[in-house]
């Protein structure tokens, strides 16, 4: 299926889009606005930027005045910044684990059920972006001996949640350290649901080499296989 976000279009048989992420602090909007535009220009699809404060959202307001560049945000443990942020990128990842963090006493169907509804009111694409080190309690306790599978259990569900709310904008990310289990995670949910698109990455990859050669074992093994439609390389 093809999501758009922003400029691009991410799955449906378009070229694998190529994401990266800012390095600098995003108060600083010079130094975004420079690094941002010098990454677009370089051929990154979307770049992602920080945003931890009422501070941060008012400089990515400034940022987005000043770059063409499709923006990405993510929302760490607080989903209710997805309202502040919207209005200023054109695509936001959120982890399914970290909902738990916040109104614990709110139900995750309405906490999801929010950023849906976010995210059709600002024209955004959404990413589920599941990590393997914070799978939500429930889901992991449900599979203790296999960290793989309660990561795709999740992924599979929130994607199942999201379209009850009539929205298919989103892509899909699995992320680990090791390889070898984005490797697997990803191969069990694209037999699932091949019609979602795949957002690849290993998450704390490391400093290079050893960072560099995880992401390109994972990459080589997917991608060869047909699996994946964005991807990013945290180093």
């Amino acid at each position: 299926r093809p999501v758009r976000a922003g400029s691009i279009t991410i799955g449906g048989g378009h070229p694998i889009a190529i994401q990266t992420m800012c390095a600098t602090k995003t108060q600083d909007v010079d130094a975004s606005v420079e690094q941002t535009e010098r990454m677009r220009t370089a051929g990154a699809a979307l770049v992602r930027l920080a945003v931890d404060s009422p501070k941060d959202v008012v400089a990515l307001a400034e940022i987005r005045k000043q770059t063409k560049a499709n923006l990405v945000v993510d929302l760490q443990e607080n989903y209710r910044l997805a309202a502040q942020v919207a209005p200023h990128v054109d695509k936001i990842r959120y982890n399914p684990g970290h909902l738990y963090h916040h109104e614990k006493d709110k139900p995750v169907r309405e906490k999801v059920r929010f950023l849906v509804d976010v995210a059709r009111e600002h024209d955004c694409a959404l990413r589920i972006g599941v990590n393997c080190g914070s799978v939500d309690p429930e889901v992991d306790q449900r599979f203790p001996d296999d960290d793989v599978q309660a990561m795709v259990t999740s992924a599979l569900e929130h994607a199942r949640l999201v379209e009850e709310f009539g929205f298919d904008r989103f892509v899909v990310s699995m992320k680990d350290s090791h390889p070898n289990k984005v490797i697997e995670a990803n191969v069990r949910f694209a037999t699932a649901r091949p019609d979602i698109p795949l957002h690849l990455g290993v998450t704390e990859a490391g400093i290079p080499p050893d960072g560099i050669i995880k992401t390109r074992i994972a990459f080589e093994q997917l991608l060869a296989r047909g699996i994946g439609d964005t991807l990013r390389v945290s180093l």
